[in-house]
């Protein structure tokens, strides 16, 4: 007689046990579904969409609409949460009156923490693709139905934003595409993922659009060129000892260049003339092309193969000669300096035992980054003697000591107005 009351009620509990833990399950896919599509590499679904990954374009197709991926999923996590809070509030009640209250906030708050929240997320931010490809369908299946919603949602933050004096394109990404490329590539090579060699290739690759030649160019103090007045013998004495196969020309001051010479040009004349006086060099060599130095490295890049030619002298707006370019300093910039048998092995950097360097004052400071894997700015200055002077806003003497950047330069020696020597060093203080 007793014993009928007791089973509607043991069904009861049952039932709200299963909606309880229903809820809390649905409440894990949705957190694990949001952090692991946010997470997911845009690159590698791409990739997997072009091979014929159908979930991989669904994924895609979610990033697209960001924002309303991620309010589905935090209005299906605030449904089920709320819904199973509410269900096992009730039942903790019914079991034990008053007290059972704070029993259900004790009990959901250790399940949804641990089982709706950190183990999913946790599993999702170590497997972000491959989870995503699993609950790519469902997560699009669960945006559609909250979309009616999610618009109402949506119109209703813009209009608190605008309220608060809040525009939309405040909300822009801070970062160019090129930033973040560069960002990513930078941490994972801190992170061991990506070779040092890798990411300065990469990061040259990225900055070639905001180069001009007079960040790449060889200063015309480092220039080999030769007097087209001298004896033809001198001529080809120098041209054979000089380590470069294309040399300029010059008549009367240095910076009067009137040609080019390539080595393999006044090869095939020596052997047609037989004799190195009967060589007419002026006419062996090349009329020299000229470039401002304001042309961008990729248009000057572009400029070379379509002139099928890998040599061009920079002039400023004046007309005066200030250094040249050639398509493999345009390449370094890319995969790092490039040496054959002809080179000369000095770069102009030589390092101490204490890890500082003593440098030459018209070494790049780009090139002084690359072997010392510094980060010294060169937005304002070239040359690592010009960022000197820039930051000290004077042409310092021999002797002197500045502290910038993290940074300790000491002038070693300076030849009239050109500082020729630096020691650098990262400062102690």
């Amino acid at each position: 007689m007793h014993g009928g009351p007791a089973e509607p009620l043991s069904v009861d509990i049952w039932v709200a046990v299963g909606i309880v833990l229903f809820s809390i399950l649905m409440s894990a896919f949705f957190s694990g579904s949001e952090t692991a599509l946010t997470a997911a590499s845009r690159a590698r679904m791409h990739a997997l969409e072009k091979a014929g990954d159908a979930r991989a374009g669904v994924v895609n197709r979610l990033l697209q609409s960001r924002d309303r991926l991620i309010g589905a999923m935090l209005l299906g996590n605030t449904l089920v949460n709320i819904g199973s809070s509410a269900v096992a509030t009730s039942l903790m009640i019914a079991l034990f009156g008053e007290k059972g209250a704070i029993y259900a906030t004790l009990m959901m708050t250790a399940l949804l923490l641990i089982f709706a929240e950190v183990m999913p997320k946790t599993v999702a931010i170590t497997y972000p693709d491959r989870m995503s490809l699993m609950v790519s369908r469902a997560a699009s299946f669960f945006v559609m139905l909250f979309g009616p919603l999610l618009v109402a949602v949506e119109a209703i933050v813009r209009a608190v934003l605008r309220a608060a004096g809040m525009r939309q394109a405040e909300t822009a990404p801070l970062l160019a595409a090129h930033e973040e490329l560069r960002s990513t590539v930078d941490l994972l090579h801190r992170e061991g993922g990506v070779e040092r060699a890798d990411r300065d290739m990469f990061g040259g690759l990225l900055e070639l659009k905001e180069l001009t030649v007079s960040d790449v160019m060889i200063h015309r103090t480092k220039m080999t060129a030769i007097d087209i007045d001298q004896p033809t013998e001198t001529i080809v004495r120098e041209a054979l000892s000089a380590p470069y196969t294309r040399l300029p020309l010059w008549r009367g001051e240095p910076e009067n260049i009137v040609g080019v010479l390539h080595a393999k040009d006044l090869l095939r004349a020596l052997q047609a003339a037989g004799d190195p006086a009967k060589v007419d060099i002026g006419a062996v060599a090349a009329d020299p092309w000229f470039v401002p130095d304001t042309t961008s490295v990729i248009d000057q890049m572009q400029a070379f193969r379509k002139r099928k030619t890998h040599f061009a002298l920079v002039v400023d707006e004046y007309g005066v000669v200030l250094g040249l370019v050639t398509l493999e300093d345009i390449i370094e910039e890319i995969v790092g300096d490039i040496s054959d048998e002809h080179d000369i092995a000095i770069q102009g950097v030589r390092q101490t035992a204490d890890g500082a360097v003593v440098v030459d004052g018209a070494v790049p400071i780009r090139d002084l980054n690359r072997i010392m894997d510094w980060r010294l700015p060169d937005a304002e200055a070239t040359t690592i003697a010009g960022l000197v002077i820039h930051e000290a806003q004077a042409i310092p003497e021999s002797g002197q000591v500045f502290t910038f950047h993290g940074f300790r330069f000491e002038v070693l020696r300076k030849t009239r107005n050109r500082i020729t020597s630096l020691r650098v060093g990262r400062s102690q203080g």
